[in-house]
């Protein structure tokens, strides 16, 4: 029982730091996005001109977003497995006939 509420509580953790690094990310690209010029002291002096080049490329910090769902994906899945392991879980029938001679024996001995 004590694996299965380890196994809960880390699949709630990897939901939520994964949806907080999500929201973080998001915020990151907006901070860093080309509104950025106009927000800069030194950008709205008269005499200075800014240009906006370029933006990293996020893509790996997006696939770290996507690896983290899918980790919480994959405990989510194992919680399943560890609960059927659990005395929560009650046997079908089938399994208890057989455990209680469900099958005769041969005839003939």
């Amino acid at each position: 029982m004590i694996d299965f509420v380890v196994t809960l509580v880390a699949t709630f953790l990897w939901l939520v730091s994964t949806s907080a690094w999500a929201k973080a990310l998001t915020d990151i690209k907006i901070a860093t996005g080309h509104n950025i010029i106009q927000e800069l002291d030194a950008c709205k002096q008269p005499e200075v001109t800014c240009y906006f080049d370029s933006v990293t490329s996020m893509g790996s910090l997006n696939v770290s977003v996507i690896f983290g769902f899918l980790n919480m994906i994959l405990w989510g899945g194992n919680a399943w497995f560890v609960y059927k392991e659990t005395s929560l879980h009650s046997p079908s029938n089938t399994s208890a006939a057989h455990g209680q001679g469900g099958i005769p024996p041969p005839a003939g001995m």
